[in-house]
Parts: structure tokens; sequence; C-alpha cells
């Protein structure tokens, strides 16, 4: 399996869903950079499962427990390894499903291409379990970032057909970036939240699940990072955030919207700013032009699909057999996985971002 990633920050997870406990290695990290280790909980806190009625009722600490690489809250310049416990798994929910591969999940797959040798608790390795480690890389990766001036957030931009509102792509700030990256449903407009939660938990009553869509902004990123043609920001930034599980599309700027418009239409003009610096009027690029950022605000979309562990009678196939079969999945699953993603996407955008500054 391919579990690693990065040029300058390495980045390596190992562990499943069910094993005794998940783990990352990242190697490159600056040493002498202090690094605030409640801040890293938050984030944690952030994703960690059984905390919301949104979410799955499987609790965990998600603490991290730190090896090597950092020494009285300091990076030593030695590759930084944590591990995070599993203590709640319930392994036997899972016995049947190398028989019976679940729809919508990587069972089958898996089963093909690892000659059945995979771990099937949990989803194994392919589980969003493992995203626990993501968010602690990038947890570290956003305080070296915010250091340098550089500062990323999002928020659930729909769950279903219920909509919160856009970033303004030229006008995002700071403040209201670090604001939403300390919650855990973070939204912009008032009320949404609420209308989402009942979408959630109709689809939970309904014995199902719904997917949503993630905005990120990212304000302080200084022009001229990227390496075209293929280690462009959008290049970079794909990859990771590939790397996260159900994420089924991700768009920059006006994204498939461009698709409609004019050149004249679609095209940032350019201006001098009171201080003497380039800047556009508008921002359809999403702060990127030819894979390299305009120091403008870096804006995406990352579509997430629906917790494919439904409770719903599905069909599937019997593989000792050979015949068709039909599944109802068991254990503990989110009904939407999307406020719990919003701060993986933001991690996977840190660990890439910096990663690429210090190219």
């Amino acid at each position: 399996m391919s579990s690693t990633w990065g040029n300058h920050i390495k980045l390596s997870i190992f562990g499943g869903s069910h094993t005794e406990a998940i783990g990352v290695v990242i190697d490159g990290l600056p040493a002498g950079e202090t690094i605030d280790f409640d801040a890293i909980l938050c984030q944690m806190a952030r994703r960690a499962p059984g905390r919301d009625k949104s979410s799955t009722p499987r609790k965990e600490s998600d603490t991290p427990h730190i090896l090597s690489g950092m020494l009285d809250g300091v990076l030593t310049g030695a590759p930084l390894a944590a591990v995070i416990e599993n203590t709640n798994t319930r392994s036997k929910d899972y016995s049947e499903l190398k028989v019976h591969p679940r729809p919508g999940h990587a069972d089958y797959t898996a089963s093909v291409r690892y000659k059945n040798a995979n771990d099937i608790r949990g989803g194994g390795h392919f589980s969003g379990r493992l995203t626990a480690c993501m968010v602690f890389a990038g947890a570290v990766c956003r305080q070296l970032l915010e250091k340098r001036g550089v500062v990323i957030g999002g928020h659930v931009l729909s769950v279903g057909n219920v909509q919160d509102e856009r970033f303004d792509p030229v006008n995002v700030s700071k403040e209201e970036l670090s604001g939403l990256s300390l919650r855990y449903f973070p939204v912009r407009r008032e009320g949404v939240e609420e209308a989402m939660r009942q979408e959630i938990e109709s689809a939970r009553m309904a014995q199902d699940s719904i997917g949503g869509v993630v905005e990120c902004a990212v304000v302080g990123m200084p022009a001229g990072i990227g390496s075209p043609m293929f280690g462009g920001v959008e290049n970079v930034l794909s990859s990771i955030i590939y790397g996260v599980p159900a994420v089924k599309g991700v768009e920059f700027g006006d994204g498939f919207g461009v698709a409609t418009l004019h050149g004249s239409e679609n095209n940032d003009p350019y201006y001098y700013d009171e201080a003497g610096k380039v800047k556009t009027r508008t921002n359809h690029a999403g702060g990127i032009l030819g894979g390299i950022t305009t120091g403008m605000p870096i804006v995406f979309r990352t579509a997430v699909k629906p917790t494919p562990s439904i409770s719903q009678e599905q069909d599937t196939v019997d593989l000792v057999t050979g015949e068709n079969a039909k599944l109802s999945v068991h254990g503990r699953h989110d009904p939407c996985i999307v406020p719990r993603a919003v701060p993986v996407i933001e991690s996977a955008a840190a660990i890439a971002l910096l990663d690429m500054m210090m190219d």
C-alpha cells in the first residue's frame, strides 16, 4: 500500500481502524519551532468521533502520544512520530464482510488488489479513522504556517440540498478563518446549521446517510508558490485531498462554473493596492494561475460522498458461493461525515502548502 506523501514534508501513515493504534511519521519539519500541544488537541477534538449526534457513537479520545521529534514543545528536527490508540472497537461487527462486500466501500476492490489478505475490520487501512493522523500532522503544519502569516479555515458549504453562503473570494479574512477553524460544525450563515442538522437527522432516521461539500480558504500565501507543470498548487493540494476517504471531487476558484463564462468574465483584472501590492479585483481563479499562487486568497471546494455504511438492506454478492446476496451493515457509523471532514481538509491543505513553501 502507498501510504506516504510529500516532497519536503514527508508523511507516512500506518495502522487500521481496529488495530491497536494508528500513527504517523512526519519527516522534514524545521528544528527549533515551538508547537502548542493544546492547539493540536483542539483540532483533534474537531475530528474525533462520538462527540456529536451527527457523528458515529464510537467514542475515541484521539489524544496523540508523541514518540519522537518534539522535546518540551519544540521540534527537534528528527522525524516527528505519534501514535493514537484505538480503544473502542467492535471487530465482530465486520466478520461477514470478507464474504459479503459492502456497496460503496473498498471491501471488494481491496480483496482483489491484496489477494483477500486485507484487514476488513472497520475498513482497516481504508478507514476514515486514519484521518486522525492527517489532522495531527496538519495541526503541526498549521502552526508553522501561521507563524509565516498564512491562515487556513473552512466551513460546511452544504449538506444534501441545504446550502451555506460561499466565501467572498476577494475579501475573506484571517479573523473569520481563525474563528471557523475552532468550531466542530463551522458554518457562515446564521440558522443554516440547524437546517443541516435536520437533514442529517432525517437521513439517520431513514437508516441512510447524506453527503455534502466543504469549502476551504487560505489567506496570506505569498505570490509565486508552486512548481508547474506537475507540481502546481492544484496538483499538490488535490493529491493529498484525494487521500482523504470519501472525497470524490475538488474544484478551485469558480471550478466547473468557469465552463459557462466568457474570457472577459473569467479573467481577474490586476491593480495596485494602496501598499503597492499587485492584487486582482475578482478571484475566479481561486488564487492560483498556471499552478502558481497569485497572492490572493486560495479558495477551493471538496465534495464528500455519503457514508457508505448504512443500515438499509442492500444488494451485494457472496464471494464464496458466487451468488447474489443481501447485506445489512451493522456497527457504528456517521449519518454524515461532512462536519468532521472540515478539519481533515484544512489539515491536508496545511501539509501541502507548507511542503510547497519549503520548495
